[in-house]
């Protein structure tokens, strides 16, 4: 072996190696563009998490059953000899108890105690009829594999669900319908989900995970109790840096995921400077203004005159992207664009509210009350649920907890008489107008036991409650909605129960104006621009329909597949957008020509008026779910 000398060995400096890490992410086309943290990194820890479980609902009114031998009943036995219930086979086979199997999907960030919704469903077999006026009692959620040879395996315990079951109104519905149903905000986290940032295998490295966080926890930190500074990002291993929430961000984390991947790694305080005066060009450019307020917001409070420039800007789409930034700066500055925004572009509004709700001042409230005068029931709730998201508290929209399950808030707002409920997130009754009356006669059901008469111009309501084996109940209050309301939870109605007497009267024309369900300003629309741009844009996509700030977030049908992955790891550029903008359109149009067509080669009358009688979503309280053919 020949021998080895000291000259042969070349030794790496640290300053060589940094200069190494940064040589491949800096533009050649411009030596002021720094590399971003998105250049190193994939965000981690932001999908949903499918739980599952087995329940046993109670409270039915013989429309339970005894269910089939299965692995469901098996394991519905042993939980309930684990809680030692005596002789748990005689219960589950009583006509008023039914087995169901739960399943919900744990949020992203989720804490110990953060409330989600929860999916019950009829297992194949079971003789259960419906579920409505059910409630599940509490039962486990757990992680499921199935394993080859093994069966199903069952992971640790991640949260507990319960509570009244919300299903279609039973009138007009199909048996599948009633044999499935959602709790409203009734899955319990018992655990704290965490975001990461992984970095990329050939960057991994201690030294590199390290200064990420530094860098991270130089624009965002917190301070502890002792007033010491503590920076919101900390590097656990070579890979892996784990971040908190900042309190401006907790309601829309996906702009905070945005703003850290638009974080500069590496640049001197003259290239950053300069790169701010680029930025604040490009603020006034509809083109590139989201990005440009997006980095600029990254950079935190040094960019505050830059961003204050664009509200200067000539065309909304500018203002709208500077105002928000300056939101999640805690600056009041932009508050009047975001209001313009909400109130008159439907594809900012859910952006401009969310960043409305990070400023707590008395000039965000004063918008709020004007937007909840609005004509559009989905400015309306929107503007509302802003306004609870800054402070629950707040009288004017604190409202009152009807028999500890849903809360009823009555508004004093201007404007027609609207009505709202939830299905998704939390169970509400929101009343836009604080003197709506129910239009008599009428003669409405709140759940299987409870009856709400009025004669014809009569000026009181008899709120009634029958049940086999109970003594008679009876309240009479006036017409007026809210007190027909708390007579009935008085008496026992869950909110499922309200719902489905709120659903009669607006299917029997008793209600004084709209009623609408989840009626949230939606991501993911089309703003038409007054003018094309030089590359003859004049349409564009306001973020995406999976990634609507936390308070607005509707789900989905199939929100797994419709969350997975969550956030993209690198920001497309301007082409490819249109690119797949214009390829969208081109398809949506395609399929509706083809559509025309069809219909005109097989146009059948008899099939033309079933289509136009058959009822549309429009005063049916019926739970979104898959198909028939799914079970």
């Amino acid at each position: 072996m020949p021998a080895m000398s000291m000259s042969n060995l070349a030794f790496e400096t640290k300053a060589a190696e940094d200069a190494k890490f940064d040589a491949e992410f800096v533009s050649e086309s411009n030596e002021f563009e720094p590399p971003y943290v998105a250049d190193y990194v994939t965000v981690s820890g932001l999908n949903l998490v499918t739980l599952e479980g087995v329940g046993l609902v109670t409270g039915l009114d013989g429309t339970g059953g005894d269910p089939p031998p299965s692995q469901f009943r098996t394991q519905l036995l042993d939980d309930m000899r684990r809680r030692d219930i005596p002789d748990p086979n005689r219960i589950i086979s009583s006509p008023s108890t039914a087995l169901v199997v739960v399943r919900a999907y744990l949020p992203p960030l989720v804490q110990p105690g953060d409330n989600f919704d929860v999916e019950v469903r009829v297992p194949d077999g079971s003789t259960t009829t419906s579920l409505n006026g059910g409630w599940l009692l509490e039962c486990r959620l757990t992680e499921r594999a199935i394993v080859p040879g093994r069966g199903i395996l069952e992971g640790k315990e991640r949260a507990r669900a319960k509570g009244p079951i919300l299903v279609s109104t039973g009138e007009g519905s199909s048996n599948s319908l009633l044999r499935r149903g959602r709790i409203v905000g009734g899955g319990v986290g018992m655990e704290s989900r965490d975001m990461r940032l992984l970095l990329k295998n050939d960057l991994r490295s201690v030294r590199n995970s390290t200064r990420i966080a530094e860098r991270i926890g130089t624009r965002f930190f917190s301070y502890d109790r002792y007033g010491h500074r503590e920076p919101l990002a900390e590097a656990v291993t070579d890979q892996k840096v784990v971040l908190n929430i900042h309190p401006s961000y907790k309601d829309n984390f996906p702009r905070y995921v945005q703003v850290i991947q638009n974080i500069a790694f590496r640049e001197t305080e003259v290239e950053r400077q300069v790169r701010m005066e680029r930025l604040t060009k490009e603020l006034k450019m509809p083109e590139k203004s989201e990005l440009a307020a997006l980095q600029l917001e990254a950079i935190g409070l040094d960019a505050l005159p830059m961003l204050r420039q664009g509200l200067d800007a000539d065309t909304l789409e500018c203002r709208f992207h500077a105002a928000v930034a300056l939101a999640y700066l805690q600056q009041p500055d932009g508050l009047e664009v975001l209001y313009e925004a909400a109130r008159d572009e439907p594809a900012f509004r859910v952006f401009a509210l969310a960043a409305m709700s990070c400023v707590d001042e008395g000039e965000t409230h004063m918008y709020l009350r004007q937007l909840m005068d609005n004509t559009q029931m989905e400015t309306r709730y929107g503007a509302f649920r802003c306004m609870t998201t800054i402070d629950d508290r707040d009288p004017f929209v604190r409202g009152e907890v009807l028999n500890d399950q849903c809360k009823l808030h009555v508004l004093d707002v201007l404007g027609e008489p609207m009505l709202h409920l939830t299905h998704r997130q939390k169970a509400e009754i929101v009343l836009f107008g604080a003197d709506q009356r129910f239009k008599t006669p009428m003669a409405l059901s709140a759940g299987p036991h409870i009856m709400v008469n009025a004669s014809s111009g009569g000026d009181k309501v008899i709120v009634s409650r029958y049940r086999l084996g109970d003594s008679d109940q009876r309240r009479e209050v006036t017409p007026r909605i809210s007190e027909v309301l708390r007579a009935c939870a008085e008496l026992g109605a869950s909110y499922p129960d309200l719902a489905q007497l709120l659903m009669q009267a607006e299917r029997q024309q008793n209600l004084p104006g709209q009623i609408g369900i989840d009626m949230l300003p939606e991501a993911g629309r089309y703003y038409e621009r007054p003018e094309a741009d030089s590359r003859g844009r004049a349409k564009k996509r306001i973020g995406r329909e999976t990634l609507a700030p936390n308070q607005f977030a509707k789900g989905s049908e199939d929100e797994e597949e419709a969350t997975k992955p969550l956030l993209a790891p690198e920001v497309m550029e301007a082409e490819e957008v249109d690119e797949i903008e214009a390829a969208d359109e081109a398809k949506a149009d395609e399929k509706e020509s083809v559509e025309k067509d069809d219909e005109k080669k097989s146009f059948d009358p008899i099939r033309s008026f079933k289509r136009m009688v058959i009822p549309k979503t429009h005063g049916e309280l019926v739970y979104p779910d898959t198909s028939e053919e799914e079970e």
